[in-house]
């Protein structure tokens, strides 16, 4: 194509250069035959070079230049069209005439001098050109807005006439070019051509399709059979084996070509005439070489075959993943083959998807090595057909493997699944997940559509706290976890996977004096379950960790991997003894142990103490960190004592029995102290305390102690004690502070006295705990919000943490335990809280009487109300305002209970008269307690405005403690009054004196109403008012006298309305108003003496009156009403029926003039030449074709046709051929029928009925004389 379609009106196409391609047309359809390649043309490569004076400045490749011709254009006829709004707006004010000229100047100059900067193609005006063009815009503006009388409609018209043709107003009152009736192509539609075959063909795959069997989905290929001009009775079919290249002949019977055609005429391309090309199907089942050998027509002679290359069909291409396995690991080749079975060369898609991201490839041109195929060097359009060869061994189908190695980077899930394969001769066989997934349930070990590898992460080791140089120390006979760590390649251990360690043993004597294993070394292996899980060890030595696998994978040994195992030796004890006298008698009282051990320290040496007469026993342990130590034993009470060392633990070994004893009898020196003391006793002011003390040595006993306070010491004696645990309490201590109790002295039986150090600290309080409620804001009141949590302040004295109780408001006793001394109390509920008891740590407490309760109260909740003015009634929480009229200004006064501000949201709804409005949420704010909502009332109908939400400066909204409250308000519309016809003018004649003249009026509102209106006469200064009252409906007939109208015009105009509900409406000067005039009647009279008129026609009337004329007519049943300009009424005659004229009127009445001017308008014949188609038919030499002519119009009907040589069958070029024949014919029927045998092209010229006649353009034909004269 030449380029995008373009009306004649259009710009024309931008020069440029076209490349012809060669392209040659076979005479048979749907066959293309190669043409030879031109040689191909150099490309010169421009040299590059910015912005070119000649280029436009808008470059084409962003905005080619037809586009921006038309948006030019468009721009100018957008101006053009503002200018004209311009005139049609302009008052006679000469201050705007010149503003506006002044405007349109300044614009038009713009436009035209800045068009040619844009340098679009055929828009590069000179400037003479450009100054022309704008001074005649310049006077355009003058004579337009200065309205200049110039018969510019008329040189417009006279323009459009010489372009477009005159268009006249139609019967239908629209308006038609005359040519296009007058030449009404559709009356002689169709054309009989008449062709002569040459021979029958036929064609064996003419599109040279591409065929494929697979045995399943794909049973049978149907090779398609193109016939034409022939009907086969038998045809013969070669098939060469693709493998042997043995040949067979197949036979197609005359009933198997019957079912052929039957099963083609389904298709929609299938053509029952014999002549037409038809294409049949003939369904094989085997693969091989195909070649249409022999085609018998029904006269049992052979039709031409048309040579063209070979049918092939193969089997369909397949390709499958071969099995591998599928676990690998990180950083191995994928290894995968794809084995791929076809005709080559063959094409794969694959997909690849790692970790749920896929990703698309192909492999092109697979085919065995040293293959040479035709298809290889064939056009992909044309590679199902090859050149006429014998050998088929390159058609013949090859498994070829594909190898797709790739390293396995990441681990995880990796799925090769394939997509698509596709054959040398474009045979494509697309794989669907349901065919993975079919395969995938037949469980198929051979090969599959896709292959899944799980990628696995390869593991590590190293050991973790022991080294050659940090051996691990075991004791002998005992195993040991070997301190293994594992790891991965990836983030952290491989978790539920069992490994296998691989190690290297030497024995600790075998052990190189390097520290390396020698040849004695033992390999061995072990398997864990899990990472938590560690080999045991338990023969001293070397251990080297050699290797670690998974069940999957070998992974990697990192340092350190070398572990010494060692076993220490036993622990061992040897001890030495000394005994301990007392200075005073010289009798032992104990024994100084010397401890020397052998082993790897630290040691625990575990004894027991036996006293004589005595069962039970002291167990103790020492413990030595070194090699040697020493122990004293002094019991505290005199005996014989034996003291057995039972056990040894060192670092490696536990618990190793010994069997050591010494005896010694003992005479302790006396002793006292204090048992079970505290660091400091706290006691509480005038409490006494008390103390345990217990004595040791030989009784009775005599202790003496002292009390120290404020530097004075209170000495304190007891004698004759013969207990071995005493209590000794103090008096009232009624001074607070710290209170010192030491020991003194003791004094045994044998008079040797001790002295002793132990002593005790005592606290005492300075005064007793008290409590009572603090303060909050100077008072112990407090108000809360409801709901809400409060927390009243304590004040404690004391030693914390504290216990108090107390009393809410119900009565009820609580506990509660708190730690500061100005800590809270927290509650929820309103009432008042006393405090009734306090302890702090130590001593219990009073509670402060003026300070122990605490009263708690609620703000109140904010509360809205509606006052009570303007409320007609109250049905509930909905009140009822009095209603207002549309416009009026109205409100209602909200009032608020609580703290300001308020916020009160409400929703506002409305039923409108007329329309619908969606509910709209509003707020309402108020500083005080009183606030005035607005009322809607711009508009007719009911509005309910419904409070949902209330909230003060203190509360949120609560649904739950808030109860909706609705105000509805009925707004009533304003009435209104219009005339039923506004603008209109009220016409009569001057003869019809009597009656009155009826104006009809429309009314909204509630009846009754009244109405006031002013009436004008022409020429008079003052109008006259009438009112009308009492108006009981909405249509109003306003009745006017003829007597009090005279000659001219009066204006009639509405002024004022009101309603039943008190609503009014002052309607103003600019309300449409009517008019009333006073005129004679016009005439009308026929031009033509003859009733009868064809299509296309003019029917003319004259006229008489004051011009414009309204006429009235009736066409075909419906009444119209035209405006005749002159004194001449003319109408074209644009289809059958039948015209009358019913009444004329003029302007300067509206009465109107009956009459019934009837004229007949005749429909223009018609004739229908092969049911108006072009018909195409191709016989043979001999033959005959019946040709069909059907009439339209009234009968009898003459014709002329002729016979023209044939042009180009397919329409594309219009050319007529040249006239061979004229004949002349006469039918009194609708229809009739010629036969002809001669090749041509038949068509109808002229036509002719009872009324009218019509002849294609440029053809005379003179009816009287029955002679055809044309003309071409």
């Amino acid at each position: 194509m030449d380029g995008t379609p373009r009306l004649r009106s259009a710009f024309p196409a931008t020069p440029q250069t076209t490349r012809r391609t060669g392209q040659a047309r076979s005479g048979s359809p749907g066959i293309q035959r190669p043409s030879e390649r031109l040689p191909d043309i150099p490309i010169v490569t421009p040299s590059i070079r910015t912005s070119p004076p000649d280029e436009p400045l808008i470059p084409e490749h962003v905005i080619d230049a037809p586009s921006q011709r038309l948006y030019a254009f468009t721009l100018y006829c957008a101006l053009f069209a503002w200018k004209v709004y311009d005139f049609n707006m302009l008052n006679d004010t000469e201050e705007q005439s010149l503003w506006l000229f002044m405007k349109w100047i300044a614009i038009d100059g713009t436009f035209l001098f800045g068009l040619p900067n844009f340098r679009i193609p055929w828009l590069e005006w000179s400037s003479a050109t450009m100054t022309l063009l704008f001074l005649g815009h310049a006077v355009l503006d003058g004579m337009m807005m200065f309205r200049i009388g110039i018969p510019i409609a008329a040189a417009f018209g006279a323009v459009n006439r010489s372009v477009w043709g005159a268009y006249e107003l139609a019967v239908n009152e629209h308006k038609v070019n005359p040519k296009n009736i007058e030449f009404n192509e559709s009356l002689i539609l169709g054309r009989q051509i008449i062709h002569i075959l040459p021979e029958g063909s036929a064609v064996l795959n003419p599109e040279r399709d591409s065929f494929c069997i697979d045995g399943m989905s794909r049973m049978e290929a149907r090779l398609p059979i193109t016939i034409n001009s022939t009907n086969p009775i038998a045809m013969d079919l070669l098939r060469v084996d693709l493998e042997t290249q043995a040949n067979e002949t197949i036979h197609i019977s005359k009933s198997q070509i019957k079912t052929m055609h039957r099963e083609a005429s389904r298709l929609i391309s299938y053509s029952d005439k014999i002549n037409e090309p038809k294409t049949l199907y003939y369904p094989v089942k085997k693969p091989g070489l195909y070649v249409l050998a022999k085609v018998i027509d029904e006269s049992n002679l052979e039709v031409a075959r048309k040579r063209m290359a070979h049918t092939v069909v193969v089997p369909c291409p397949k390709a499958n993943v071969l099995p591998a396995s599928s676990d690998r690991c990180r950083g191995e080749l994928s290894s995968v083959d794809i084995e791929v079975t076809g005709t080559p060369p063959m094409r794969v898609k694959y997909r690849k998807m790692v970790n749920q991201q896929p990703m698309d490839a192909t492999f092109e041109s697979i085919q065995p090595e040293d293959f040479v195929s035709p298809l290889a060097s064939v056009d992909r359009q044309s590679a199902v057909t090859v050149p006429a060869r014998v050998d088929t061994a390159w058609a013949r189908p090859q498994k070829v493997r594909v190898p797709l190695s790739e390293s396995l980077a990441t681990s995880g899930r990796w799925v090769y699944s394939i997509s698509e394969v596709q054959d040398g001769f474009g045979n494509t066989v697309t794989y669907t997940d349901r065919d993975h997934d079919a395969q995938e349930r037949q469980g198929s070990k051979s090969s599959h559509l896709h292959q899944v590898i799980s990628v696995h992460e390869r593991p590590t080791i190293n050991l973790r706290g022991c080294t050659p140089q940090n051996p691990l120390k075991v004791a002998k006979g005992q195993a040991e976890q070997l301190p293994v760590q594992f790891g991965s390649t990836g983030r952290g251990e491989i978790a539920d996977t069992p490994y296998h360690i691989e190690y290297m043993f030497s024995r600790q004597k075998d052990v190189s004096a390097s520290g390396e294993h020698t040849t004695a070394a033992q390999q061995k292996r072990e398997t864990v379950k899990s990472s938590r899980q560690k080999p045991l060890i338990q023969e001293a030595g070397l251990y080297t960790i050699t290797g670690v696998s998974t069940d999957f994978c070998r992974g990697d040994v990192l340092e350190p991997a070398s572990c010494l195992l060692t076993n220490p030796p036993e622990p061992k004890l040897s001890i030495s003894q000394e005994e301990i006298f007392d200075k005073c008698a010289g009798s032992p009282i104990g024994l100084r142990v010397d401890l020397d051990l052998l082993g790897t320290p630290p040691f625990d040496v575990h004894y027991q103490i036996h006293r004589s007469n005595e069962r039970a026993h002291q167990d103790f342990h020492e413990s030595v960190n070194g090699l040697r130590g020493q122990m004293e034993l002094t019991p505290a009470q005199a005996g014989e004592y034996e003291y057995i060392f039972k056990s040894v633990s060192d670092a490696v070994y536990k618990n190793r029995p010994l069997d050591m004893k010494l005896k010694q009898s003992v005479k302790p020196a006396a002793s006292a102290r204090l048992i079970n003391k505290d660091p400091r006793k706290v006691s509480c002011i005038d409490d006494s305390a008390s103390f345990d003390v217990a004595l040791q040595g030989e009784g009775p006993f005599s202790i003496e102690y002292e009390i120290v306070h404020n530097g004075k010491r209170n000495k304190f004696t007891r004698e004759k004690i013969s207990e071995n645990v005493i209590k000794i309490e103090t008096d009232s201590l009624r001074d607070g502070g710290e209170y010192t109790l030491a020991l003194v002295s003791v004094t045994d039986r044998m008079g040797c006295k001790e002295f002793l150090k132990d002593e005790a600290k005592i606290q005492v309080r300075h005064q007793k705990p008290k409590v009572g409620f603090g303060h909050i804001e100077g008072k112990r009141k407090v108000d809360m919000l409801e709901g809400n949590k409060v927390q009243l302040p304590l004040r404690l004295a004391g030693e914390g943490p504290w216990s108090i109780s107390y009393l809410d408001q119900t009565g009820k006793t609580h506990s509660l335990k708190v730690h500061q001394p100005n800590d809270r109390l927290t509650v929820e509920q309103e009432g008042v809280y006393k405090l009734t008891d306090v302890m702090d740590a130590y001593c219990p407490g009073q509670v402060d009487e003026p300070a122990k309760q605490f009263e708690v109260s609620w703000i109140p909740r904010p509360e809205l109300r509606i006052s009570q003015a303007d409320i007609v009634r109250q049905d509930g929480n909905k009140f009822i305002k009095n209603e207002v009229c549309e416009g009026e200004e109205d409100a209602v006064e909200v009032l608020f209970k609580g703290t300001s501000p308020f916020f009160a949201q409400y929703t506002l709804s409305s039923k409108l008269d007329h329309g619908t409005v969606a509910p709209r949420n509003k707020e309402l704010r108020a500083a005080v307690n009183v606030a005035s909502m607005r009322m809607d009332t711009s508009q007719a109908g009911t509005y309910d405005y419904t409070f949902k939400e209330l909230k003060d400066n203190n509360y949120n909204p609560d649904p739950r403690r808030f109860t909706p409250v609705t105000v509805q308000q009925k707004v009533n519309a304003r009435p209104s009054v219009a005339f039923a016809n506004p603008g209109k003018t009220y016409s009569y004649c001057s003869v019809e004196s009597d009656g009155e003249e009826v104006i009809p009026i429309i009314l909204h509102g509630a009846p009754p109403f009244n109405v006031e209106v002013e009436i004008k006469h022409h020429g008079t200064a003052r109008p006259e008012t009438v009112s009308l009252t009492d108006i009981q409906s909405l249509k109003h007939e306003l009745r006017i006298p003829h007597s009090r109208l005279h000659l001219g015009k009066s204006a009639v105009s509405l002024r004022r309305v009101s309603d039943s509900r008190g609503c009014s409406r002052l309607l103003d000067s600019t309300t449409p108003r009517v008019m009333i005039a006073v005129h004679d009647a016009p005439t009308i009279s026929p031009l033509e003496n003859h009733a009868d008129f064809c299509v296309g026609d003019r029917i003319n009337f004259a006229l008489s009156g004051v011009a414009p004329f309204n006429v009235f007519y009736e066409f075909e049943g419906a009444h119209r009403k035209a405006t005749a300009t002159g004194t001449t009424f003319r109408r074209l005659a644009e289809k059958p029926g039948t015209f009358t004229v019913t009444g004329v009127q003029d302007s300067a009445s509206q009465c109107k003039a009956s009459t019934s001017l009837v004229r007949h308008i005749h429909g223009m014949p018609s004739v229908r030449v092969s049911q108006g188609r072009d018909s195409y038919v191709d016989i043979h030499e001999g033959g005959e074709v019946e040709i069909l002519f059907e009439f339209g119009g009234v009968p009898p009907f003459e014709f002329t046709y002729t016979r023209s040589s044939n042009t180009d069958k397919s329409g594309k070029h219009h050319r007529k051929g040249v006239v061979l024949d004229m004949r002349h014919e006469v039918s009194d029927e609708y229809s009739m029928r010629v036969r002809a045998h001669e090749e041509g092209t038949y068509e109808v010229v002229a036509i002719r009925d009872r009324y009218c006649s019509y002849a294609k353009p440029g053809v005379n034909v003179n009816w009287k004389e029955a002679q055809r004269k044309l003309g071409y």
